[in-house]
C-alpha cells in the first residue's frame, strides 16, 4: 500500500510536501515524495488528500479502568478528599464494569489518534479477557498499604496475569501506598524480565507535607488506616524515591533509571533539583496537563527538568480527573502553560519522547523505513505550518492505521 498526503510529518526531519509512505505488512517500507515512492514501490494507492500524515500518538500515562468515572467526581478541596471520593466510586464497580470501562476507553483513545498507550490497571486479572485495539503496555498498579507483609505475593500474582500481554510492566502505585518491599520486588522482576516500571511521584503538595513534615491531610488519612508512618518527616518524596532510606545503598547502585516512567513530578524543592543535578539520575517523566489543572497542582517544572535532560512525555491520566482521552487536548493545555515551546517540540512529547520512554525508539514515534506502521491523518492546508494545524486539530481522527492495519 502507498499512502499519499498533502504533508508527511515524519518527526524524523522536515515535513515532506506531497509526500507518501509505502507500507508492507506491519512496517514502513519507504517514505518520501509521492512521485518517488510511486516509482519505487507497487501496491494500492490511498490518497488522503489535504491531510497531514503523522506517526500515531503515544499516551504515556493513563488509567482506562476509570473511563466510566468521567464527570463523577467534581474537583475536591484536597487531593486526599479526591482519594476518598474515587475509593467510594471504585467500591461500586464490578469486574464487568471495569471491562466495559477499559473497552470504552480504548475506543475513545483510538478515535482521538492514539495508537499506543501506557495503561495502568488495578485489576490485572482481567487482562486475558481484553482484546486491545491499539498497541498497549499493561502496567499492574500495585498497592499494599493495608497489607505490606504480602508485597511479594501481590507482585508475583500480578506478574502471572500480565504474562498473557505482549508488552507489560509493573506499577507500584506511589510511595504513600506501596511499601519499600513492594518497590524492591518490582525492581527485582524488572531486572530479571527486562520490563518497564512506572509510579506516581511528587504529585501533590500533600504528598510533600507527608514525607517532609510528617503532617497534612494525606499523612493523617494514611495514619488513620494503619499505614506505618516512620518513613515520614525525613525527606522529600523525590529524595525518598532516589535514596529510599538508610538501607537502600545496594538497591540504589542496582537501580536501572531508564526502566522508570515517573508520572507527575510536580512538587520538587530546590534541594531536589540540586540532588538531581549532582546525582545525574535520569528517568522518563509523564506529565498530564489537564489532570494537573483539575487538581490545581503547583506549576509543573518543565523548564528545569528539560534543562537537566529529562525525557518528558504527555499523558491523559484517567477520566476521574479529565474530560477526554485526547492527546491533542493535552498538547494544547501544555502549550497554554508553556507558550514559548515550539509546536514541533510539543508533538515530540506524544510521539518521539514516549517511544523512547517505552524503549521503542527504533519501532515507534517516527515515520521511518523499518519502523512499525502506526499512522494517523489530520486535516491540513496551506494556510499555516503543519505543526500548528496538528496542535489545533479538534475532533475524531478520520484515518488511522495500527500495526499496518486500517
Amino acid at each position: 500500500m502507498i499512502i499519499r498526503a498533502r504533508t508527511v510529518v515524519t518527526m524524523d526531519g522536515a515535513p515532506i510536501e506531497n509526500g507518501a509512505v509505502a507500507v508492507s505488512e506491519n512496517q514502513i517500507a519507504d517514505v518520501g515524495k509521492f512521485d518517488e515512492i510511486r516509482a519505487r514501490n507497487a501496491g494500492e494507492i490511498v490518497d488522503l488528500g489535504d491531510q497531514a500524515l503523522l506517526p500515531g500518538l503515544i499516551n504515556a500515562h493513563c488509567h482506562l479502568d476509570y473511563t466510566r468515572l468521567r464527570g463523577k467526581i467534581s474537583p475536591q478541596k484536597s487531593f486526599t478528599d479526591w482519594i476518598r471520593a474515587i475509593n467510594t466510586e471504585k467500591a461500586k464497580l464490578l469486574p464487568k464494569d471495569y471491562l466495559a470501562s477499559i473497552d470504552e476507553g480504548f475506543a475513545e483513545a483510538k478515535r482521538f489518534g492514539t495508537t499506543t498507550i501506557a495503561n495502568l490497571t488495578a485489576i490485572p486479572d482481567l487482562i486475558p479477557e481484553i482484546s486491545a485495539p491499539i498497541r498497549t503496555w499493561w502496567f499492574a498498579e500495585l498497592i499494599d498499604v493495608r497489607a505490606p507483609e504480602r508485597a511479594n505475593e501481590l507482585v508475583d500474582r500480578a506478574v502471572e496475569s500480565l504474562r498473557s500481554a505482549p508488552n507489560w510492566g509493573l506499577a507500584p502505585h506511589a510511595l504513600f501506598t506501596a511499601s519499600k518491599n513492594l518497590y524492591r520486588r518490582c525492581e527485582q522482576i524488572a531486572r530479571r524480565e527486562n520490563i518497564l516500571l512506572t509510579t506516581h511521584l511528587a504529585e501533590s503538595q500533600e504528598e510533600m507535607e507527608m514525607f517532609h513534615d510528617a503532617s497534612g491531610p494525606l499523612y493523617e488519612f494514611l495514619k488513620s488506616i494503619g499505614r506505618p508512618m516512620n518513613d515520614c518527616g525525613k525527606s522529600t518524596p523525590l529524595e525518598h524515591f532516589l535514596i529510599f532510606g538508610d538501607s537502600s545503598i545496594a538497591l540504589r547502585s542496582a537501580r536501572n533509571d531508564n526502566a522508570w516512567l515517573v508520572a507527575h513530578l510536580n512538587e520538587l524543592s530546590e534541594s531536589d533539583f540540586d540532588l538531581l543535578q549532582r546525582s545525574e539520575r535520569r528517568f522518563h517523566v509523564a506529565h498530564s496537563p489537564r489532570s494537573h489543572n483539575y487538581f490545581k497542582h503547583s506549576r509543573f517544572p518543565f523548564e528545569k527538568l528539560h534543562a537537566l535532560g529529562f525525557n518528558i512525555c504527555l499523558g491523559t491520566d484517567s477520566l476521574a480527573s479529565n474530560a477526554s482521552l485526547s492527546l491533542f487536548e493535552e498538547m494544547r493545555a501544555f502549550r497554554r502553560s508553556e507558550p514559548e515551546i515550539a509546536p514541533d517540540k510539543i508533538l515530540e512529547m506524544v510521539t518521539v519522547n514516549p517511544a523512547t520512554a517505552v524503549h521503542q525508539e527504533n519501532a515507534l514515534g517516527r515515520i521511518r523505513r523499518g519502523l512499525r506502521a502506526d499512522l494517523i491523518a489530520v486535516r491540513c492546508n496551506e494556510r499555516d505550518s503543519p505543526f500548528e494545524q496538528i496542535l489545533e486539530f479538534d475532533g475524531s481522527i478520520d484515518w488511522i492505521m495500527v500495526n499496518g492495519k486500517q
